[in-house]
């Protein structure tokens, strides 16, 4: 039986600055960089997966804006067979059924004002990751940090910001406040290993004041190797820890076997991991 071949593309791109001057005001500088993963393989059972991210980064003298938005979404098809007739002369019925196997999007920005060392900022942001239950998030976020170095070979930038964040499960628990107010810890660090070779890590820690119980992490790690001018290869490892995870619907079953039509409720995995290798291309 012809079987088709595992097909993938991961292609990242940088767009150059470009300089936009105002009239008697300071020039501001735009930067582009985006990076696009695709993967799909074929045979007796398919699935494709598409990974999209880019960010936006406007810098003037003492203003920075940050748009970042992005997402993945996974899907399988699977090939079933049933033969009818008997065991001399037969014919046989395919049956394809899909679904998702994976769906997590995101978009948010973010406004920074300097003051030396120390800046304030204030943002927004949207997710959506409906297999850890996570219908809908939106969350504010105002708050002041510290750049504590920045230089050619090495950063390191904290910020501690008030949040407020409503949240809309697939699946909400019984009694569930939607909203609530926190905090939100940032800890973002870069350091240039070698002249090819960057490290990056950026770490963002959310807090419920309402339910100290009720905390969560995003930690991003990354390495970059560039090949050329225009070409690095990046490898970074993604961990999302929720400690109150969203509860998901299970089809319960009696002792015997025998499904009862009714869902129940269970906590799902507090960690989820991603791991991605991405072609970046500068142009």
């Amino acid at each position: 039986m012809r079987k088709h071949v595992l097909a993938a593309l991961v292609i990242g791109t940088g767009v150059g600055s470009t300089g936009i001057h105002a009239q008697d005001a300071p020039s501001f500088v735009w930067a582009n960089s985006t990076e696009l993963s695709f993967v799909s393989a074929g045979g007796n059972s398919s699935s494709s997966t598409l990974e999209f991210k880019s960010n936006f980064t406007g810098s003037g003298e003492r203003n920075t804006f940050t748009f970042d938005f992005g997402g993945i979404r996974g899907e399988s098809t699977f090939r079933s067979l049933t033969a009818t007739g008997t065991e001399q002369d037969f014919s046989v019925t395919e049956t394809k059924t899909s679904e998702l196997t994976v769906e997590n999007y995101f978009a948010r920005g973010q406004y920074e004002r300097s003051f030396g060392q120390i800046f304030g900022f204030g943002g927004a942001g949207w997710d959506r990751n409906t297999f850890a239950g996570v219908q809908n998030r939106y969350a504010l976020v105002v708050g002041a940090g510290s750049v504590w170095t920045d230089t050619e070979t090495g950063r390191l930038k904290t910020d501690l910001g008030a949040t407020y964040t409503i949240q809309k499960d697939v699946t909400p628990a019984p009694g569930a406040e939607d909203g609530f107010a926190g905090l939100r810890l940032t800890v973002d660090a870069m350091r240039q290993l070698t002249e090819s070779t960057e490290f990056r890590s950026e770490l963002i820690v959310d807090e419920n004041l309402a339910d100290t119980e009720d905390l969560r992490a995003n930690w991003i790690n990354s390495f970059s190797v560039s090949m050329s001018d225009r070409l690095a290869l990046k490898a970074s490892l993604r961990l999302l820890f929720d400690n109150q995870p969203s509860l998901l619907p299970v089809p319960l079953f009696d002792n015997g076997g025998v499904p009862s039509g009714v869902d129940v409720l269970t906590p799902g995995e507090e960690l989820d991991t991603v791991v991605t290798l991405t072609l970046v291309i500068s142009l």
